[in-house]
């Protein structure tokens, strides 16, 4: 089941906090990545932003949380993480869908590392395709994708 979160709830924001940490942890060893900056973020950030957060739960557990901004011409994906006790069930898949059938857009956006393989290959399956390759200040390669909805 997918539902809005209140990520201003500090309860809600602690559980999202953790869904965080578990999936961002192996993706950060996944690419290899010694400071890897979705790992700083915490529960105060978390409280304070203002994207939107949805929740796909299973049996009333948190089991992974899209984040997007809303604030703009597109659709930006923020963050997808899935608590990894729930991966390879095609949870991801149903959160990008989800986000993807809101009705404002046109198009979509979503950035990650250039070495994220797994998360590369999940977005070409929905549509998306690279436009944009840099470096940040932090020094992860990463990509931006985007898809016309």
């Amino acid at each position: 089941m997918i539902n809005k979160l209140n990520n201003k709830n500090n309860d809600t924001a602690n559980i999202i906090f953790a869904v965080f940490q578990k999936s961002y942890a192996i993706e950060a060893k996944l690419i290899d990545a010694h400071n890897f900056p979705p790992l700083a973020r915490n529960i105060k950030g978390i409280k304070k932003s203002e994207t939107t957060f949805y929740g796909y739960s299973e049996n009333e557990c948190l089991a992974a949380v899209i984040e997007v901004d809303t604030n703009n011409e597109y659709l930006d994906i923020c963050s997808l993480t899935v608590d990894p006790s729930h991966f390879k069930k095609g949870i991801a898949s149903k959160l990008i869908s989800y986000v993807l059938a809101m009705d404002d857009f046109s198009h979509a956006i979503v950035e990650t590392a250039v070495t994220n393989t797994p998360a590369i290959n999940l977005y070409k399956k929905h549509g998306f395709v690279e436009f944009k390759r840099w470096t940040p200040s932090h020094g992860i390669e990463k990509l931006a994708m985007s898809v016309v909805i």
